[in-house]
C-alpha cells in the first residue's frame, strides 16, 4: 500500500463512483454493496448512520458505515457506536486498505462523545471477516444479534 488512505464524505461528485464498489463474489453473503448500504442508511435514520468513502490517494477503494452516537435504550440499535458496514472493493482487496481504514475509523470513534466501545457483528461462515476483526482487537461478546455474532473493541479515549 503506497497511497495514503483517507475517509471522505460522499458528495454528488463521488457518489456514482462509490456506489459502484462491491465485494468479491462469494463475500457478498457477508457484506452488501456500497449502493445498497447507502440506500439502507437513507431508510434507517434511527440508526444515526455515519458513512464515508475509503480512498487510496484519489481513488475510492471502499466504504464504511457506522451507527454513530445512538441514544441509549433503542432496542433496534442497542449499541451507541456500531460498525455497520466495511467494504473494500473486489479490485482493491489484499492491499491493506481494510486495516488502514479501520485504524482511521477507530480513531474517529475513540474521540467521539461518550465512546467507550466500538461494536460490530459478523455473519458466521467460512471465509467470513471474524479473523480480520480479531486482528484489530475485537473480541466476541458471546451475544448474537440478527443472526450474527457480536464483537466488541474497548476504546481508551485520547490514545
Amino acid at each position: 500500500m503506497s497511497e495514503t488512505v483517507s475517509l471522505r464524505e460522499i458528495t454528488p461528485a463521488n457518489d456514482a463512483a462509490v456506489r459502484q464498489l462491491t465485494a468479491v463474489y462469494g463475500e457478498d453473503v457477508f457484506v452488501v454493496s456500497a449502493s445498497e448500504s447507502l440506500d439502507e442508511a437513507a431508510m434507517s435514520p434511527g440508526a444515526r448512520p455515519w458513512y464515508r468513502a475509503i480512498y487510496a490517494g484519489d481513488q475510492p477503494v471502499g466504504f464504511v458505515m457506522l451507527s454513530f452516537d445512538v441514544p441509549p435504550g433503542d432496542p433496534d440499535y442497542p449499541w451507541r457506536y456500531f460498525l455497520w458496514r466495511l467494504l473494500i472493493d473486489a479490485r482493491h482487496q489484499g492491499s491493506g486498505y481494510g486495516h488502514a481504514a479501520m485504524a482511521l475509523v477507530i480513531d474517529v470513534v475513540r474521540h467521539a462523545p461518550g465512546a467507550t466501545d466500538l461494536f460490530t457483528s459478523v455473519a458466521p461462515g467460512e471465509g467470513g471477516p471474524a479473523a480480520f476483526y480479531r486482528s484489530l482487537g475485537f473480541e466476541s461478546t458471546g451475544e448474537w444479534f440478527d443472526g450474527e455474532e457480536v464483537y466488541r473493541l474497548p476504546l481508551t479515549p485520547g490514545t
